[in-house]
């Protein structure tokens, strides 16, 4: 019979050290210690919890996305001073032999402030150690969509300021009666003479010449301007037999969130957060579709100031019985509207504005 000889200090330290994601755990005392600024998990937690964060953050991301990214470094105050020249004429013809008079070169300057937003949910000690659900990555997934959401009406209401409008013709069913010149004109063409005043391709063909002559034809993207429109907008727009639907060209090019399709020159991103007005005496609700060429507006990207998650453990501000932690966000966000020759907003019905409500509110 072989004897086997087993050295049972190979297995003296196994257990006395076991990795968590609350420190250094001993399994067989049950003795925990902290991490230390050596060795640590909680930048891997950081990172996992910052990625889930701006993952649900970025599928609420419809206007901010379409904005000129201006980058802001740390230490540089909390205002944001644009510079933008104004477009030159066309040059002068040369007569042989003579100078021509130079041309004066215009700067306009804008200005935005940031404002920082932010939330948090607080998870109590037995709801943390019991839930059969992981909670605080919940919290976190709906911190995300919350702070993506507050991002992109705050990024919407900037957008609302555009001066460059276009009312949507009247179709009486057969033929186009009218093109409406104010608000109060489209609800009544809409309502009262129970006119069609929707997105139609002939709308959106004078948005894009408006668009093409105000900005010298540039594009936002190749060959096409973007346009932010409400689902009950889609509707009508999909029966145009000119629509194509996004899958069929998502393989070959990169598609920005919530596109849906494109048409006669511009790209369709569909948004609950797309406008739509319902004031106190309106007889139907009119909706605002926002279309831009390249850089109408910018959004700041702070150093610094990013989108985080801030995860606070029961023992730092549990009380001292250590009965919850804490799971927030914060940000930092501006943004404003530098060309408003290159953005139109197309006023319009649908079929569903006798019993749409209004979305216009504050971002929180």
């Amino acid at each position: 019979m072989k004897k086997l000889i087993l050295n049972l200090q190979w297995f003296a330290e196994a257990g006395t050290l076991v990795n968590t994601t609350l420190g250094y755990r001993n399994a067989y005392t049950g003795d925990l210690t902290p991490f230390d600024s050596t060795y640590s998990l909680e930048s891997l937690n950081k990172t996992y919890y910052d990625t889930t964060l701006l993952d649900n953050a970025r599928d609420k991301l419809f206007f901010a996305q379409l904005g000129k990214k201006q980058s802001l470094p740390a230490n540089h105050g909390r205002t944001v001073e644009f510079r933008r020249f104004k477009t030159l004429g066309r040059v002068h013809q040369l007569t042989e032999g003579v100078i021509p008079t130079g041309r004066k070169m215009s700067q306009v300057a804008i200005t935005c402030s940031l404002t920082q937003w932010g939330d948090y949910v607080a998870i109590s000690d037995l709801q943390d150690t019991h839930s059969i659900d992981d909670v605080k990555t919940a919290a976190v997934e709906e911190l995300g969509a919350a702070a993506g959401l507050t991002m992109d009406l705050l990024t919407r209401n900037e957008l609302l300021n555009g001066t460059q409008i276009l009312f949507a013709d009247a179709y009486n069913g057969s033929s186009y009666v009218s093109t409406p010149t104010s608000k109060a004109a489209l609800i009544t063409a809409a309502h009262t003479n129970s006119y069609q005043c929707y997105l139609t391709p002939r709308v959106i063909n004078k948005a894009t010449t408006m668009i093409k002559k105000s900005c010298k034809g540039l594009k936002y993207s190749g060959a096409y301007y973007v346009m932010v429109i409400h689902p009950d907008t889609t509707e009508d727009l999909r029966n145009d037999p000119q629509w194509i639907e996004a899958h069929k060209y998502a393989a070959v090019e990169e598609i920005f969130t919530g596109e849906i399709g494109r048409m006669h020159g511009v790209r369709f991103i569909e948004s609950d957060n797309a406008p739509v007005i319902k004031e106190d005496g309106d007889d139907c609700a009119t909706y605002k579709s926002i279309m831009l060429a390249k850089d109408a507006f910018a959004v700041i990207d702070v150093e610094g100031g990013g989108m985080e998650t801030i995860i606070k453990s029961k023992k730092e501000v549990g009380g001292p019985l250590e009965q919850f932690g804490t799971v927030g966000t914060k940000f930092e966000h501006s943004a404003k509207i530098l060309y408003q020759e290159r953005m139109v907003t197309v006023w319009h019905t649908t079929s569903y504005s006798e019993i749409e409500d209004q979305n216009i509110t504050e971002a929180a």
